[in-house]
C-alpha cells in the first residue's frame, strides 16, 4: 500500500514538471514555492499541481471515518479554485517537522487547521495568478481564477498546467489573501468521501489490511483479570504446532507469533499460563461500594464555588436531588487493534491505525532507546476509534515483541482482546442538587461526581453554571485496577445524559415548561453572568430555538411524547428533541431532531454522517451498552454477550446545521452527549418513569422494549 503510494507520486513528479506547493501545519503563512526539479521530498506535505492540471493534496491527520481526509482537502481545494474531478488526496504519514496536532482527538483538527489550509490554497492560487500576469504581461487585477484556470478580462484563459513552471519562481508573501466566504463553491456543499470506492470495492486502506513481504503475526494473551501478574507459562505444545516461530513472555503478558494469523490462534489455545493476584479482584459489588462510600465520605477536590450554596439551600422553598451512574465500556470499533512493527538495530518502521501518531512514536524511542529521528510512522484508515485509538498500547505491543524475535511482526487482537483488554470508558456516579425559590426559580445547584479512573469526573464551567447564583461542583476519583481512556465525547458522553434529565425533573419541580426553563437560564447568562462563562448564551438559544421549532415542541399530537436536551461541549452547540410515539399501547422511538451549530460545515455528506453516527452511537449505548465485571474479568467479552443497537431499532433523524458563518468548530463528538438526555426525557414522558441508570434496557422491561 505505501509503496504503491510513493510510486504514484514519484512518477508524478517525474513526469509532471509540476508547481508543488509545500505546507507548514505549524506556520502556514510560510507557505512556499519548490521547484521539483530541485526538491521533491515524498514525505513532506505537499499541494503537488501537475502540468496536466490534476491536483494532489496530503492529508496530515489520521482518518478515523470522521471525513477529515476529505475536509481536509476541501478546504485547500477551495481557496486554489479547483475543478474538485482532479483532485487526489493521499494520506501524509507522520512528519513531526512538517505538521503540528497530527492526531485524531477532542474533535479539534478542523477548528486547528482551518486557517493554516486556507492558506495553503490561497498561496498557490496567488502564484499561479502571479505566473499569468508575467507571462502574459496582464495586469492583476485583471485576473481572477475558477476551476483550475486562470481567466483573463480580455476573454483569455489559462489552465494551472499552463502556468506551473513560471509559479514556480513566484515568492509567496507573509500573506496572502483569502476568499470571501460568500464566494465559497465547494464549502458548505454535498461532497462524497475520497475513500468511498476503495472501502466499497476492498482496496487495503486499513490497518488489518497492511502487509509486507516476510512478516510474521503475533497475537497476546493478557492477564485474565484486572489486577492479576504472570507468574509462568507453558507453551510447549503451542511451539510444536507449524508455522509457529516462537512464544516468549514480556512483561505481564504472553506473545505466540508465526507464520499466519490462523496458526498462531490454534496455538494460543495450547499455551498454558498462571497468574496471581496480591489483592482482591475488583467486581461490580466492589465498585459499587466504593461508589456509596465515596459520595458521602470521600475528599472532594472543588472544581468551582460560585456565591453561598449553604445559604441557598436553607431558604429553598423546594430542593429537588437525584443521583446517576453509568458503567464502563468498551469501544468495540468494528476494526479491533492491530499494528505493524519491523525493528532493526537502530530503526523502527510503524505502521497502523492510531489516533496519536506522534505519542506512539515517542513512546516507542523511549520504550526500545532508539532515537525518535529512526522511528517511522506510516498511516492507516481506522476502523472507528471512538478514542481508544488515542491510547498506543497495541503499538507498543507490535514494536516490543518485535525487538524481542528479530522479526517484522503484525499484531492483531482478537474481538475477545478488544473487549477484555481495557482502556474502556470510566464508571461514573454523579449527585444533582437544586434549589428552588418560591417562583420556581433555581437558586442553588449542586453536582458531586464519583468516578473510577476518569480524573476530574466534571466539567465545572459547563451550562448550567453561570446562569445559577450559588454553585458549588466537586469530584472524587479512585484509583482502580481497570484501564481507561477517553471515550467519545470523554466525560460529557453520560454527564450530558444526567445533567440534561435533573434539568427536566427540576423543571417539573418548577411547573415550567423544559424548554422555557433553560431559556430563562440562558437569559440570566446572557444579562448578568455568575463568574466567567466558557459558553455562548446566544448561540445556546439558537439551537433550542430551531429545534423546538423544526420539531413542532409541544404542538404534537397526544401519542407522541416529545423529550429535549442540549448541550455544549467541544466548542460546539447541540439541540436534540426525541419523539416515543404510542401506537397499539406499544411504546417506540420514532424521530430524533438534531441542530448543530458547529460553525461553517465543511461537507454536508460528512457532517450530516457525523450527526447521525453519534445519535446511533449515543441511543445505543444509553439502552444497552453494560460491560459488568466479577473478580477482575469483564462478563461481556464478544457482541453475543454485549448489546449493541440494532439496523431495525434506529429512527428517523433529521439534522440540520446553523448557517452563521462562524469559522468551524467541532463535530465529530458534540452530537452525541444530548441524545440520551433527550431519549430519557422523552421515556419519562410516555411512561411516567425517570431513568438514573444506564443502560436504560436493564432498568425497566417495558423501556427495553422502546426500540
Amino acid at each position: 500500500m505505501e509503496n504503491s503510494r510513493r510510486d504514484f507520486l514519484k512518477k508524478l513528479l517525474l513526469t509532471s514538471g509540476g508547481l508543488v506547493i509545500g505546507f507548514s501545519d505549524i506556520q502556514a503563512s510560510n507557505a512556499t514555492t519548490i521547484d521539483i526539479s530541485k526538491e521533491g521530498d515524498l514525505k513532506n506535505a505537499y499541494l503537488v499541481i501537475g502540468k496536466d492540471g490534476l491536483i494532489t493534496i496530503f492529508s496530515p491527520n489520521p482518518e478515523i471515518g470522521q471525513g477529515i481526509k476529505t475536509a481536509f482537502a476541501v478546504i485547500v481545494a477551495e481557496e486554489l479554485d479547483v475543478d474538485w474531478a482532479k483532485v487526489t488526496v493521499l494520506q501524509a504519514d507522520l512528519d513531526t517537522k512538517k505538521y503540528e496536532r497530527q492526531l485524531t482527538g477532542g474533535s479539534g483538527a478542523i477548528k486547528h487547521s482551518w486557517q493554516r489550509l486556507r492558506v495553503a490554497g490561497a498561496s498557490a492560487r496567488y502564484a499561479l495568478i502571479e505566473a499569468a500576469a508575467t507571462k502574459y504581461n496582464v495586469s492583476k487585477d485583471k485576473l481572477k481564477t475558477e476551476k483550475g484556470k486562470v481567466l483573463s478580462s480580455d476573454g483569455r484563459s489559462w489552465s494551472y498546467g499552463e502556468l506551473v513552471s513560471e509559479a514556480a519562481l513566484v515568492k509567496i508573501p507573509a500573506e496572502v489573501p483569502l476568499k470571501s466566504k460568500s464566494d465559497f463553491n465547494l464549502i458548505g456543499t454535498t461532497i462524497k468521501s475520497v475513500d468511498n470506492k476503495d472501502v466499497l470495492v476492498g482496496n487495503p486502506v486499513y490497518g488489518i489490511d497492511f502487509k509486507v513481504p516476510g512478516m510474521w503475526y503475533a497475537q497476546v494473551i493478557r492477564p485474565a483479570s484486572f489486577g492479576q501478574k504472570l507468574v509462568s507459562f507453558d507453551a510447549a505444545e503451542a511451539k510444536a504446532l507449524p508455522g509457529i516461530k516462537d512464544v516468549i513472555s514480556f512483561g505481564n503478558k504472553v506473545a505466540i507469533v508465526g507464520k499466519s494469523n490462523w496458526e498462531v490462534m490454534k496455538a494460543r489455545k495450547l499455551v498454558k499460563v498462571t497468574y496471581s493476584n496480591d489483592k482482591p479482584l475488583e467486581s461490580d459489588s466492589t465498585h459499587n461500594t466504593i461508589f456509596t462510600d465515596l459520595m458521602k465520605n470521600g475528599k472532594a477536590e472543588v472544581r468551582r464555588a460560585d456565591g453561598n450554596v449553604e445559604e441557598a439551600f436553607k431558604k429553598a422553598s423546594k430542593v429537588i436531588e437525584a443521583e446517576y451512574q453509568c458503567p464502563f465500556l468498551p469501544h468495540n470499533a468494528m476494526e479491533p487493534m492491530n499494528f505493524f512493527a519491523d525493528v532493526r538495530e537502530n530503526s523502527v518502521r510503524l505502521a497502523g491505525p492510531t489516533q496519536t501518531p506522534q505519542s506512539g512514536q515517542n513512546q516507542v524511542a523511549k520504550l526500545l532507546n532508539i532515537p525518535v529521528e529512526n522511528i517511522t510512522v506510516e498511516l492507516t484508515k481506522m476502523g472507528g476509534g471512538f478514542g481508544r485509538r488515542l491510547n498506543n498500547d497495541y503499538t507498543l505491543e507490535a514494536a516490543e515483541i518485535s525487538s524481542l524475535v528479530k522479526v517484522p511482526i503484525k499484531l492483531q487482537w482478537t474481538r475477545e482482546d478488544d473487549m477484555s483488554g481495557g482502556i474502556y470508558r470510566p464508571a461514573v456516579r454523579y449527585k444533582f442538587r437544586a434549589a428552588l425559590d418560591e417562583k420556581g426559580n433555581m437558586i442553588g445547584f449542586m453536582l458531586r461526581g464519583v468516578g473510577l479512573n476518569a480524573g476530574n469526573s466534571t466539567r465545572q464551567d459547563n451550562f448550567p453554571v453561570g446562569a445559577v447564583d450559588n454553585v458549588l461542583v466537586d469530584s472524587v476519583n479512585y484509583e482502580s485496577d481497570i484501564t481507561t481512556g477517553p471515550w467519545r465525547a470523554p466525560i460529557t458522553n453520560f454527564l450530558a445524559y444526567a445533567e440534561q434529565a435533573f434539568l427536566d425533573e427540576v423543571a417539573f419541580a418548577a411547573g415550567k415548561d423544559p424548554i422555557k426553563f433553560r431559556l430563562e437560564l440562558l437569559d440570566k447568562a446572557k444579562k448578568n453572568p455568575v463568574g466567567k462563562l466558557t459558553y455562548e448564551p446566544e448561540r445556546f438559544e439558537k439551537v433550542i430555538n430551531t429545534v423546538a421549532e423544526r420539531a413542532k415542541w409541544g404542538k404534537v399530537s397526544k401519542n407522541v411524547h416529545q423529550g429535549f436536551s442540549v448541550y455544549f461541549s467541544h466548542n460546539s452547540y447541540v439541540a436534540q428533541i426525541a419523539e416515543v410515539l404510542t401506537k397499539n399501547k406499544t411504546n417506540s422511538l420514532s424521530k430524533v431532531y438534531a441542530v448543530t451549530d458547529c460553525g461553517i460545515v465543511i461537507n454536508q455528506s460528512g457532517a450530516r454522517n457525523q450527526v447521525y453516527g453519534a445519535v446511533i452511537d449515543g441511543i445505543g449505548h444509553t439502552m444497552y451498552g453494560n460491560l459488568s465485571f466479577e473478580n477482575g474479568q469483564p462478563k461481556q467479552n464478544n457482541f453475543d454477550s454485549y448489546r449493541l443497537i440494532k439496523y431495525n431499532e434506529v429512527p428517523e433523524i433529521d439534522a440540520v446545521f446553523i448557517d452563521n458563518g462562524i469559522d468551524p468548530t467541532g463535530l465529530g463528538e458534540p452530537a452525541l452527549p444530548p441524545t440520551g438526555g433527550a431519549l430519557a426525557n422523552a421515556i419519562f414522558k410516555a411512561t411516567g418513569k425517570r431513568l438514573y441508570s444506564q443502560p436504560f434496557a436493564l432498568q425497566d422491561k417495558k423501556v427495553s422494549e422502546i426500540l
